[in-house]
């Protein structure tokens, strides 16, 4: 999606439909945010809940929206925090979340498809196992398109720790999938 189209934030004024807006925002970053959160909390129950924490405090903070990032930007901040706090949440340390199986499309399966599949998936088990703080970085950078300094403001630290753990992820994926094959 183009940060072009939602440059109005920047010069936001009352008098602009919070509704629309947020709609906007839903239908063009909605995926996006989920599935950070997913990768976050790897618990999609959990990724559906921040997900609607995000839109809702996307919400109530449209008009406080300063402009200093992108929107795609303002958008992981404030997923990565609320997933973070959901995490730490004292419910979620009570309460064991059984992992619900979602029904997949059955699709007729060429031995192409079936590969690429499971190589995919094993390049997300290897992602899925890294420390969480290499896992967000690898994962904003390529996954997202997120540049070094748009993580670094996302997650709050320097720029030279973030080429640190994108340097250290990419290590452990390569190790770990170099072991497979052997």
């Amino acid at each position: 999606m183009n940060g072009l189209q939602f440059d109005y934030l920047n010069h936001i004024t009352g008098g602009l439909d919070k509704n629309l807006v947020l709609e906007e925002l839903m239908q063009a970053y909605g995926k996006e945010v989920w599935n950070f959160a997913y990768f976050l909390t790897r618990r999609a129950e959990l990724a559906d809940d921040v997900t609607q924490d995000v839109f809702v405090k996307v919400y109530e903070r449209l008009y406080s929206f300063r402009g200093q990032s992108s929107v795609k930007t303002w958008l992981f901040a404030i997923t990565r925090n609320t997933a973070k706090d959901a995490l730490h949440s004292s419910w979620l340390r009570k309460v064991i979340l059984l992992p619900v199986w979602r029904q997949r499309e059955v699709h007729p399966s060429a031995e192409k498809e079936h590969l690429d599949r499971q190589v995919t998936e094993e390049i997300w088990s290897v992602v899925l196992s890294l420390p969480r703080k290499l896992r967000e970085v690898l994962l904003l950078h390529t996954h997202h398109g997120l540049s070094l300094k748009e993580i670094a403001a996302v997650l709050q630290i320097s720029e030279g720790t973030v080429k640190s753990r994108l340097h250290r992820a990419r290590a452990a994926v390569n190790r770990q999938l170099g072991e497979g094959d052997s």
